[in-house]
């Protein structure tokens, strides 16, 4: 998928705030500056660097910091990077096919499966101090866009709603799917307490 690399930064601003934020797509270019987001968030959730949900992950066998370093120079790994106005990174939107993503949930997944989906969107994180600013909204857009840009096609994910209850931010590395709702996509079939699955159909740029 050689198009990501390609895709010229875009800005976007928050609704909320009115921040603007510039996307860039994850790539050779653009690796130092997700590592050291993620080295200032310990590794993200205490060092997994955001690979469990690749399938070549090995729980308790890969390196997880080398093999995503190996993902992204090998053109295997995906995300729209969010940066401020100051050039740092300070979130991003994983999505990749679904040859390189796995899904949450996976027993309940199987027993009805959706139409089959081109991408998968598993990861979206923000820096612990900037949540809140309008960053996870403009990584899922800037997602959108890149996905848009290699061919678009039926977009997928598993998120958590948060209507009427206070859920805590562990749990929402997939967002939520009031703002997926929020970004044109249709909730499909609940496969945990919480969690629904979600998809859009996106055209090609």
């Amino acid at each position: 998928m050689p198009e990501h690399s390609r895709a010229a930064a875009a800005s976007a601003a928050s609704p909320d705030t009115g921040v603007r934020y510039t996307i860039r797509p994850l790539d050779v270019s653009t690796w130092d500056a997700f590592a050291e987001l993620a080295e200032r968030n310990n590794g993200v959730y205490g060092g997994c660097w955001c690979v469990a949900f690749h399938s070549a992950y090995q729980r308790g066998i890969s390196d997880n910091r080398a093999l995503k370093e190996q993902l992204v120079r090998a053109g295997q790994a995906h995300a729209a990077l969010v940066f401020d106005a100051d050039g740092l990174a300070q979130g991003w939107c994983q999505y990749g096919s679904t040859d390189e993503l796995q899904l949450r949930h996976q027993a309940q997944y199987r027993k009805n499966p959706p139409p089959p989906a081109r991408w998968r969107i598993t990861c979206i994180f923000v820096d612990k101090r900037h949540r809140g600013e309008g960053i996870a909204r403009a990584g899922l857009a800037g997602a959108l866009d890149l996905i848009a840009t290699a061919g678009g096609g039926l977009v997928e994910a598993i998120s958590e709603t948060t209507e009427g209850r206070q859920a805590q931010g562990r749990f929402l590395f997939t967002a939520t799917v009031e703002l997926f709702e929020q970004l044109g996509f249709s909730r499909g079939r609940q496969v945990g307490k919480h969690a629904w699955t979600v998809s859009r159909e996106i055209d090609p740029a």
